[in-house]
């Protein structure tokens, strides 16, 4: 195993992608189960399931930031990640089978407050997911140097994981949720704990050939300027969770007018700023910032998506009952992850290295864009659905690959936990978003259709940023030792 490591062949590859598959799975079982329980099984209406799902962006800010930072410092059996893939991987599979008795726990605490106990677990199943997910994919970037190489461990990645989200949701249509979230509980444990014993990670991490230091305390204030092109999201966020806590609706939509307008303005600053100057920088937090900025648009879109569109099939499709509304939503992320899990190793890896990475990623999302949008305009038969759903793979399997090698090549690497931290408020700020706001023009409009045209302009703007983020440092050189297939 040490041989393979070293040579970081694909088969080593694949491995050290097993453990980000495992947390992937868990969040495909979410994907295509949390909605379709909540609303055939339990009930809720559809903004009730965004509350929610607003518990999964709560406990990726908190967790993957604080275990990010903290899995940087420590060293505890034999590796800084190994001991968060591990505990987060017994404690997802425990969530998950949690999920199919939410009502069962309800009655046995003596509650009738199906909402209460549906938050409580979805959050105790997010906490979980996220003591792991930074730490699976931090561990990519520990092990593999800059460049090349780098961006094949999370194109592999991203393979493998879209590979086993594919069959997560090809269980979903056949044997249906329940025995998906059973069979995905046990995926979750075995492809947390055996790959996470087997992968040597490195005792010092250093950038560039630097000798590598004690990492600089990060305070609050710096963190909140490390990511400030997502300060109005959070600042909305915080905004729109005291006004549900207070029982307040705010009129019309001027919250939103101007959280619109004050993200527009820092994202425009961000993009904006001048590229540092040197032949090798420790950091570009300009360039990171950048990546901040685009990055955060796509979710908008995609989360919109994940967690909206049983309403909008449940318009379109009305003939369905509640199993054929969820096969329908099962197949439409089947399509969208399998042919998401061909692309990253297929093509969008070899045309990254002949062309650019973010060129690439731009490209992809305008595809997807291109592909919400006929959903939206053409969609009227669950045939025409999954065609789409097959187009948007493209940009969906570059999210998911590409911004974290560009991203890593942005930062430090003995800091790649704080800054995978920092790099993931830019998915769960824009998710917060989606379940504290967008579930209202959802609810109210005549169409359901907007969830897919929310996705082709957010995921259209998203495209247009990525023009102005460059590669990172060493992005297109290729090492002369290139994995051994």
């Amino acid at each position: 195993m040490l041989r393979m490591q070293q040579r970081l062949s694909v088969p080593f590859l694949v491995l050290l992608s097993l453990p980000s598959t495992a947390m992937g799975f868990a969040l495909s079982v979410q994907i295509s189960a949390l909605s379709w329980l909540l609303s055939t099984r339990y009930g809720l209406d559809i903004h009730e399931i965004g509350i929610v799902w607003a518990a999964g962006p709560l406990a990726g800010i908190v967790g993957q930031l604080l275990i990010g930072i903290v899995s940087d410092k420590v060293w505890l059996w034999g590796g800084r990640r190994r001991p968060f893939i591990i505990v987060g991987g017994v404690l997802t599979a425990l969530m998950l089978t949690a999920l199919p008795s939410i009502g069962a726990i309800s009655t046995a605490l003596g509650l009738d407050a199906i909402l209460g106990v549906a938050i409580a677990v979805a959050l105790g199943l997010d906490l979980a997911i996220n003591v792991s997910f930074n730490p699976t994919r931090s561990i990519i970037t520990d092990v593999t140097p800059e460049g090349a190489q780098r961006t094949a461990g999370y194109t592999w990645m991203q393979t493998v994981s879209g590979s086993f989200g594919v069959l997560a949701y090809a269980i979903g249509a056949v044997f249906g949720n329940i025995a998906l979230i059973y069979f995905g509980a046990l995926l979750v444990l075995a492809f947390s704990i055996v790959p996470a014993l087997l992968v040597e990670e490195p005792r010092m991490l250093a950038a560039g050939g630097a000798e590598p230091g004690p990492a600089p305390k990060v305070g609050l204030l710096q963190l909140l300027d490390i990511s400030r092109p997502l300060l109005a999201f959070l600042a909305y966020n915080l905004m729109m969770m005291g006004l549900k806590l207070g029982g307040i609706q705010p009129p019309g939509h001027w919250l939103e007018i101007g959280f619109g307008l004050f993200a527009t303005l820092l994202i425009v600053q961000a993009l904006a700023a001048p590229a540092p100057r040197g032949e090798f920088l420790r950091e570009d937090l300009a360039g990171f910032r950048k990546v901040l900025a685009a990055h955060s648009l796509s979710w908008i879109g995609v989360q919109t998506m994940f967690v909206y569109m049983i309403a909008f099939v449940q318009q379109r499709f009305p003939a369905l009952d509640a199993d054929g509304t969820g096969r329908v939503l099962s197949i439409s992320f089947l399509v969208l992850n399998a042919s998401a899990a061909v692309i990253p190793a297929l093509l969008l890896r070899p045309l990254a290295l002949r062309f650019s990475q973010v060129r690439v990623h731009a490209a992809s999302l305008a595809i997807m864009a291109a592909g919400y949008l006929a959903v939206h305009l053409f969609g009227h038969s669950p045939a025409v659905v999954y065609a789409c759903m097959a187009v948007m793979g493209m940009g969906w399997a570059a999210i998911v690959s590409l911004p974290f090698a560009i991203m890593s090549q942005h930062v430090d690497p003995a800091r790649i936990g704080l800054y995978m931290g920092v790099f993931n408020l830019a998915v769960v700020l824009p998710q917060l978003v989606v379940s504290l706001g967008i579930g209202s023009f959802v609810a109210e409009a005549a169409d359901k259709g907007l969830v897919f045209l929310i996705g082709a302009i957010s995921t259209g703007l998203s495209a247009a940023c990525w023009l102005f983020v460059s590669d990172g440092r060493h992005a297109a050189a290729p090492p002369a030792n290139a994995p051994s297939h």
